[in-house]
C-alpha cells in the first residue's frame, strides 16, 4: 500500500519500507515490533485458533507427540508446549486442498514468518475448476483473517457460476470469455465484501474504527471451463499459464511499484529486487480505492499446467518461462498435488523467507490439429 514516506518503518534486516504497526517485513519475515490489542474471539478469526493437524504426513506420529519448535519440549492435545507454551503447528501454518484428481495446492508458512498469512480456496467438477490465493498484507494486522475470508467468498461466487450453478456461463467462446469475466469481477467484489465484514468484527472486539490499520490481502484467482482459462487480480500474486509446448506466458500483471518500474524500462531483475518492489498499489480492505479485478483470458491449443501462487513461491522464480521449467521439474508425475507440494518444498529450501502458496491444475486440452487439404 502506497503512504507518505514519513509514516514508513524500514526493516532493520532488508531495509524494505513498512506501515506503522506492521508485525513482521513483507519483504524478508523480520519482525518489527508487536502491533499489540487483544486476541479476537474464536469465531472473529474464522477458526484459525491454534489446532494442531494430526498426525504428522511425515512421520505419522501423533500431535501430542510432537517436539516444541522453539525449546524442543513436547506439545500438549491442546496446540500448545508444556514447557514454553508456543502453539505447535496450526491448521493455518500448512493445509492442503484436492477437490479433483487433476487440482490440488499447498499452502504453508514458510521459514521466516511467525505466522501464515497466505490462504487458498479451491473447487472442481467435472472440467471445471477455480482456483483462488490470497496474501495477507503483513504490515497490517489480522491479514490472516481477510486472506482466509477472501479467499473463500470468492471461490463460492465463481462455483455459483460454475457449469453446476444457475447463473452458469455457456455460449460462444467470447461470450463465455465475457461472463466469466463479469463473474470473476463479482467475486473479488465479494471477496472485498468479505474482507470489510472481517474488519468490522475485529474493529468491534478491539473498540477500534474500522479504518484503523485494517486487515487486507491480495487476491488472485483462475477458472477452468474446459478450453478456457480467465485469470483475475488485484496485488502481486500471480497466475501462469505452463503449456506443455510453446511459451509459457504469465497471464496476471502485477499491481505494484515493481511493476510500474518495469513498465518504465527498469530492468525485472534490478525492479524486483528494490527494497519497494513489494509495495502494492491494489488489494482488497476497507481501505481500498477499488475492489474490481482486473481480468485475462487464454484459449490454450493444448495441454498444460494452470499455476495459481503467491509471491512466497514467484519471488525465487518469477519468469514465466523459468516457472515453467520448474513446474515441469516437480510435475513430472502428471499429480498436482506432488507438484504443488514440492513447488512448496523448494521455495523453502531457496529461504522461505514469506508465506508460499502454489495451487495448480493439470488442463488436458487436446492440441488443435490443422487440417491438411
Amino acid at each position: 500500500m502506497s503512504a507518505d514516506d514519513s509514516d514508513l518503518v524500514r526493516c532493520p534486516q532488508c531495509g524494505e519500507n513498512a506501515a506503522p504497526g506492521g508485525r513482521f517485513c513483507e519483504n524478508c519475515g523480520t519482525p518489527l515490533g508487536d502491533a499489540g490489542g487483544p486476541t479476537p474471539p474464536a469465531e472473529v478469526t474464522l477458526e484459525m485458533a491454534p489446532t494442531v493437524v494430526d498426525p504428522d504426513p511425515a512421520t505419522g506420529d501423533s500431535a501430542a507427540r510432537r517436539p516444541c519448535a522453539a525449546c524442543g519440549g513436547v506439545i500438549a492435545p491442546d496446540g500448545y508446549c508444556t514447557d514454553c507454551g508456543t502453539p505447535g503447528q496450526s491448521e493455518r501454518d500448512h493445509f492442503e486442498e484436492r477437490p479433483a484428481g487433476w487440482v490440488a495446492g499447498v499452502c504453508d508458512r514458510g521459514v521466516r514468518h511467525a505466522r501464515n498469512e497466505d490462504a487458498m480456496a479451491l473447487a472442481a467438477s467435472g472440467t471445471f475448476a477455480a482456483l483462488v490465493v490470497c496474501d495477507g498484507v503483513s504490515s497490517a494486522p489480522d491479514s490472516d483473517v481477510a486472506s482466509l475470508a477472501a479467499s473463500r467468498a470468492a471461490r463460492d461466487v465463481l462455483v455459483a457460476y460454475g457449469p453446476d450453478g444457475p447463473s452458469s456461463v455457456e455460449g460462444t467462446p467470447n461470450r463465455r470469455i465475457a461472463g466469466w469475466t463479469d463473474a470473476m469481477v463479482a467475486a473479488s467484489r465479494a471477496a472485498g465484501q468479505a474482507v470489510r465484514g472481517a474488519a468490522e468484527q475485529l474493529a468491534a472486539v478491539k473498540g477500534t474504527e474500522v479504518t484503523d490499520d485494517p486487515p487486507s490481502c491480495t487476491f488472485v484467482a483462475a477458472v477452468v471451463d474446459a478450453d478456457l482459462i480467465v485469470a483475475g487480480w488485484l496485488g502481486d500474486s500471480r497466475v501462469y499459464w505452463l503449456p506443455d509446448t510453446g511459451p509459457a506466458e504469465q497471464l496476471s500483471v502485477d499491481d505494484s511499484w515493481a511493476q510500474e518500474m518495469i513498465a518504465a524500462g527498469i530492468p525485472r531483475a534490478q525492479a524486483e529486487s528494490s527494497p519497494q518492489a513489494h509495495a502494492i498499489t491494489r488489494w482488497l480492505g476497507p481501505d481500498a480505492p477499488d475492489t474490481d479485478a482486473h481480468c485475462a483470458a487464454t484459449v490454450p491449443s493444448g495441454p498444460g499446467w494452470l499455476l495459481v501462487c503467491s509471491d512466497g513461491l514467484w519471488n525465487y522464480c518469477s519468469d514465466a518461462h523459468e516457472m515453467g521449467e520448474l513446474v515441469r521439474r516437480f510435475a513430472t508425475c502428471g499429480d498436482p498435488h506432488a507438484a504443488a507440494a514440492a513447488l512448496v518444498r523448494w521455495a523453502n529450501a531457496q529461504g522461505g523467507r514469506d508465506n508460499i502458496t502454489a495451487a495448480l491444475a493439470r488442463v488436458a486440452v487436446e492440441p488443435t490439429v490443422t487440417e491438411q487439404r
